[in-house]
């Protein structure tokens, strides 16, 4: 009878598990910018969800997202110390939305490259604080609750991140818009059109590329249109003649994954403005790219 108590405990405790865990990989997601230090983080999860005793827990999802968001935050605090002895600008690691636009959130917020990486200028309790805020719209009493602080500080932390967020990034353009810049500029650096790419690149525009230390990729952003676009005409003789291109998603938006001989070597994505393409992301570390290149093959 014990077992069979036993065996049904378990049983219910995965499912709940199981139905919160789109909601707990986007928020770990979100907060880490990493697919494998999220799964390190829903593992962990779930190990203490099967070791707690659950016969007082009454909302399951609440408790696992607690323990989720708590965890990410002790994360994001060591993943600091790791990314400042990272070689060259680090992006975060771009995820295929084709199948959850939203990635288990209520709306599809903090999720664009761009975005993710300006999350990482903010602590991570800012970061928990806006995330479980403006992505999963949970009341500012539950996400106090979960950061374990006050309901005024928690109004306080969303705010002072939202006012980062819109001084380093303009107000986004269309889709459509979107797309059609990420095309232009595509045609003109693969054929080194000077003239196109300083229309198309906003004067302030940033262009970063996360290499990881592979061969190539720029170690420090280059930052500014004319340095920008120079810098691209300046490689597209070596880097585009033996590159195929395949139009994918990435993070809610249209994405390029450029390939050599059949092996993916970048992952391009950019954010626009109307005063054009601000930034430019070059994901070309191979520990970044096969887990994306992998799930568009499933």
């Amino acid at each position: 009878m014990h077992a069979r108590d036993d065996s049904a405990s378990l049983d219910r405790a995965t499912k709940d598990f199981l139905a919160a865990r789109p909601q707990l990989f986007g928020i770990a997601y979100r907060m880490l910018g990493s697919s494998a230090e999220a799964e390190d983080i829903l593992q962990e999860t779930w190990v203490r969800w099967q070791n707690t005793d659950r016969t007082g827990i009454h909302e399951p999802t609440a408790f696992l997202t607690t323990v989720t968001a708590r965890l990410a935050i002790n994360v994001a605090q060591s993943a600091r110390v790791r990314r400042e002895a990272y070689v060259g600008p680090w992006l975060p690691e771009p995820v295929d939305t084709t199948q959850d636009p939203q990635m288990g959130a209520e709306r599809a917020e903090a999720l664009g490259m761009a975005v993710l990486l300006l999350l990482e200028k903010l602590n991570p309790v800012e970061r928990a604080a806006y995330v479980l805020r403006e992505a999963f719209d949970y009341p500012y009493k539950q996400v106090a609750d979960i950061l374990e602080t006050s309901e005024a500080n928690t109004r306080q932390l969303v705010s002072r991140a939202r006012k980062h967020l819109a001084a380093e990034r303009r107000e986004q353009v269309s889709p459509a818009d979107h797309r059609r810049l990420l095309e232009s500029f595509l045609a003109a650096a693969q054929t080194g059109d000077l003239a196109v790419l300083e229309n198309v690149l906003a004067a302030d525009v940033v262009s970063y590329a996360d290499g990881g230390g592979v061969r190539g990729a720029s170690r420090i952003p280059v930052v500014g249109r004319t340095h920008v676009s120079k810098y691209l005409v300046a490689f597209a003789p070596r880097f585009w003649p033996p590159a195929a291109t395949r139009w994918v998603e990435a993070n809610g938006r249209p994405a390029v994954l450029v390939s050599v001989a059949g092996d993916p070597v970048a992952l391009l994505s950019v954010d626009a403005s109307a005063e054009g393409i601000d930034r430019i992301m070059w994901v070309m570390n191979p520990d970044k790219l096969a887990p994306y290149v992998a799930s568009l093959s499933a």
